[in-house]
């Protein structure tokens, strides 16, 4: 075990660019006990920010947050740095610029003549190569990533970000110092989209495929996604927070940046979306209209329809069996039968969880499918799949039956894998590619996504509540209904999977 490498509070961190990115950055510095430089090339935005910063500080004192001393003393820290040259005695330079990788260059090559040879050089891009930046640099060892997330004061996250040439010690260094600053880091190697920006891209393109594919309108997507899903905003909000134009740029560039690779294509839908100006909170109308007057959408929800009396469980529900319990705590005969993984409901109609196929596809048997969610205990709300031929006996007996478990019912149109099973499988298959391809670890990309976008449980999290051999038949039966690449396991997924099977068999023969 290595001592803590970070560095130390005396000595001075500077931050180039005062945007909010930039201010956020400063501030955290600034807080944890360091002198802190702005520099920003407009003039008169460096002491424009340094006021900022001083305001928010007051404010924390109001609110109890730090004591008149420490607002003092953060205070007192705080300088401007009206050129480039007052940043020679900078220990730390943390760059928040303008996402163009001539200018960054630039800019550091610069401070290269300026700062010590031990000074760390940092990043906050979210979009560029760590590697490429650096690859201008007399000295690259010493250049990291530390990319923080909006507002920085207050979400926890740091992806520290090694470069192909990164020194293990300046990474460490920067790990470290961002622990000191009580953030939450993780490890990433430089991989486009670093950790979040890679993995989090089904959470949108599935949602965007699926609201192509007419199976759903945004409202009733977010809706299922958080009040089934768990997670805590829906994909449309979320982007309209974003910003349409933001989100679509991150999605082109990380799907242009692996060559097209059709497990990160951007959406067209959105694309006309950001053409047509409509760029979410920040315009007054996105997916939703934000103008004053505008009336946000309902998601579709079912009229109530009566409980049936009894039910079937054929097999094992695997993660949905907790719904068992419920029934029959809300009253509901249960009969159990040994084989299959499905509910009988008294017309006999079939109700299963969804497994990436479709339920036209059973010509002449009642299907109903119902989608995954985090905790059938706690879910307020249930996405049935139904096709044009399901008969409205069978459809209201399934709706009736969710909605004596107290929660809202939602139908949705016949598409594979509904819309939470499908996002989870795909967002555990980059996850699980990602490990191999040694961009982070399984600890840290669980973090990352709880941490960053606030997911209600990380990938391998995900995989651990479902079994890898449901996650492998989902995405086997998604890519063998859109045989176009993006929805192929990834072999991680598989070689997962023939482990999972093997345990049990091991496990059976005991």
């Amino acid at each position: 075990m290595t001592d803590n490498m970070a560095i130390e509070r005396s000595r001075t961190v500077a931050v180039v660019g005062t945007g909010t990115m930039g201010q956020g950055i400063a501030q955290v510095a600034l807080v944890a006990g360091h002198p802190v430089r702005l520099h920003d090339a407009g003039p008169g935005r460096a002491a424009q920010a340094a006021a900022a910063i001083t305001a928010r500080l007051d404010r924390l004192a109001e609110k109890g947050r730090l004591t008149a001393g420490e607002r003092d003393a953060a205070a007192g820290r705080l300088h401007v740095a009206d050129t480039l040259d007052d940043l020679a005695d900078a220990a730390l330079v943390i760059e928040a610029i303008v996402e163009r990788l001539e200018v960054k260059q630039e800019l550091f090559t610069a401070l290269e003549k300026i700062v010590p040879d031990d000074c760390l050089l940092a990043t906050n891009t979210s979009s560029l190569s760590v590697t490429a930046i650096a690859g201008a640099l007399r000295l690259p060892g010493r250049f990291v990533g530390m990319h923080f997330f909006n507002p920085a004061p207050l979400l926890p996250l740091v992806e520290i970000v090694s470069g192909f040439a990164t020194d293990d010690t300046a990474a460490t260094r920067a790990y470290d110092t961002a622990g000191a600053w009580g953030k939450t880091p993780v490890r990433c190697a430089d991989t486009p989209g670093f950790i979040v920006n890679r993995i989090a891209r089904p959470f949108y393109a599935e949602a965007l495929r699926l609201y192509e594919e007419r199976a759903a309108d945004p409202a009733t997507i977010d809706a299922v996604l958080r009040e089934c899903g768990g997670f805590r905003m829906g994909p449309f909000e979320l982007t309209d927070l974003i910003g349409q134009d933001v989100n679509e740029a991150v999605t082109r560039s990380v799907w242009e940046s692996f060559y097209q690779d059709p497990k990160f294509t951007p959406s067209l839908a959105q694309r006309r979306l950001v053409e047509s100006g409509r760029l979410g909170r920040k315009a007054g109308q996105g997916w939703y209209p934000y103008a004053e007057g505008g009336e946000r959408p309902a998601p579709r929800t079912e009229a109530p329809a009566p409980a049936p009396a009894a039910v079937t469980v054929h097999g094992h529900l695997g993660h949905a069996e907790p719904l068992v319990a419920m029934m029959e705590q809300a009253g509901i005969k249960v009969r159990r039968r040994k084989h299959g993984k499905h509910l009988v409901l008294p017309g006999g109609g079939q109700v299963g969880l969804a497994d990436g196929e479709t339920v036209f596809e059973y010509d002449g048997d009642e299907i109903i499918y119902f989608d995954l969610a985090h905790d059938y205990t706690t879910a307020t709300r249930i996405a049935l799949s139904t096709a044009p031929s399901t008969s409205e006996e069978t459809l209201r007996e399934a709706v009736g039956l969710f909605q004596a478990l107290g929660k809202d019912v939602t139908v949705i149109g016949d598409v594979p894998g509904m819309i939470v099973a499908r996002t989870v499988a795909m967002l555990v298959d980059l996850a699980v590619d990602a490990v191999d391809r040694g961009v982070a670890s399984a600890e840290d990309i669980d973090t990352a996504m709880r941490l960053g976008v606030n997911y209600p449980a990380g990938p391998f999290e995900w995989a651990a509540l479902l079994g890898y051999e449901h996650v492998a038949e989902l995405l086997g039966a998604l890519h063998e209904r859109y045989p176009t690449g993006r929805y192929a396991p990834c072999l991680g997924v598989l070689r997962k999977e023939h482990e999972e099977r093997a345990a049990t068999k091991d496990q059976d023969s005991r």
